[in-house]
């Protein structure tokens, strides 16, 4: 073999080497994302507290994949970026708000019987499932299981929340008798029409008529919505939020937190003119919310605002949830 021949094979070979190391480094390196000694811990602790023995564990552990894309989304959540307007624009589509009215009608029994129950707002519940899922069209396409697994043991920032939630789901998917392996749901791991995640699951899911707690089932969810609201203090008849009518000299008055703590004389004192008739003893947070154009908007959150907000910490969030439900019950009654 001449010279040339010899130098272009080992050049071939050498290419070929690099390319399965390349390969292996990869494989290692995916991993080695998971934490291996936390997933051993996480089967013993939970055969030692459960009805699963360490074998079923150790099969549902090794049938949980990994996924990169998880981790991606988790660490650069889009809202945080997000105007109010651009969020809002997400939301408030002629489109959603057809499919809004449609599910309403679809359900209006359920949704009457459990408003009733409750004393939750019917257009509250119709606003949280159209925000969380669009009324069912998108309740995510992973895996709930990957999704936990790969938060519990591969994003070491909440390792323990993730734990903890993968354990609660396990448990419910016994007690329910959920196809662990199938359920899908959003990247985080919430599940069904309302998007619960295990923990909210297990605390605050409610079954509308058969005993079993079905969040795929629109009964199910619509049910477990107005029970969560519920339990966090809805007010029943209680306004959600008012309009800052006018702005007049104003103070300095602080918008970070959402719970009401000042009355609507306070604001009125420094400035924040409220747009309807209100005691002014009624107790409000102040919400800014930011336009495009660097201009700003400001509302009157009071206690059933909160009360959204503890479905979802986020403003923007409660406020599209009170302003889409406003908007699908005007199209419903306009009809």
């Amino acid at each position: 073999m001449s010279s040339l021949k010899k130098d272009k094979k080992i050049v071939r070979m050498i290419r070929k080497g690099v390319s399965l190391i390349a390969v292996f480094i990869v494989s290692v390196s995916l991993y080695a994302q998971i934490d291996e000694a936390k997933v051993s811990e996480f089967v013993s602790h939970v055969a030692a507290s459960s009805d699963y023995t360490r074998e079923e564990l150790t099969v549902i552990m090794n049938a949980a994949k990994y996924d990169q894309s998880i981790i991606d989304k988790i660490s650069k959540p889009a809202e945080g970026t997000m105007t109010w307007e651009r969020y809002r624009n997400i939301f408030m589509k002629d489109e959603r708000i057809a499919a809004g009215v449609k599910f309403w009608d679809e359900y209006a029994d359920v949704i009457r019987v459990v408003s009733e129950e409750s004393g939750v707002a019917e257009e509250a519940i119709i606003g949280i499932i159209g925000v969380e899922t669009y009324f069912g069209r998108v309740k995510g396409s992973y895996r709930v299981l990957d999704a936990l697994y790969t938060l519990a043991f591969g994003y070491p920032k909440r390792s323990s929340f993730f734990t903890s939630e993968l354990e609660k789901y396990l448990t419910i998917a016994k007690r329910e008798n959920l196809d662990i392996y199938s359920v899908k749901g959003s990247y985080a791991g919430a599940m069904g029409y309302c998007q619960f995640m295990p923990s909210s699951y297990e605390a605050y899911a409610k079954s509308f008529e058969d005993g079993t707690r079905d969040l795929m089932t629109p009964e199910d969810a619509i049910a477990s919505v107005a029970n969560y609201l519920k339990v966090h203090r809805w007010s029943t008849g209680d306004r959600v939020t008012m309009k800052v009518s006018s702005i007049i000299n104003p103070k300095e008055v602080s918008t970070k937190s959402v719970k009401p703590s000042n009355s609507l004389q306070y604001y009125s004192e420094m400035g924040y003119m409220p747009s309807g008739n209100m005691s002014p003893s009624a107790k409000a947070a102040l919400i800014e919310l930011d336009h495009e154009d660097g201009t700003k908007e400001y509302w009157f959150g009071f206690n059933n605002f909160y009360v959204i907000t503890r479905y979802n910490h986020s403003k923007l969030y409660a406020m599209a949830v009170h302003q889409l439900g406003q908007a699908v019950k005007a199209a419903r009654e306009g009809a």
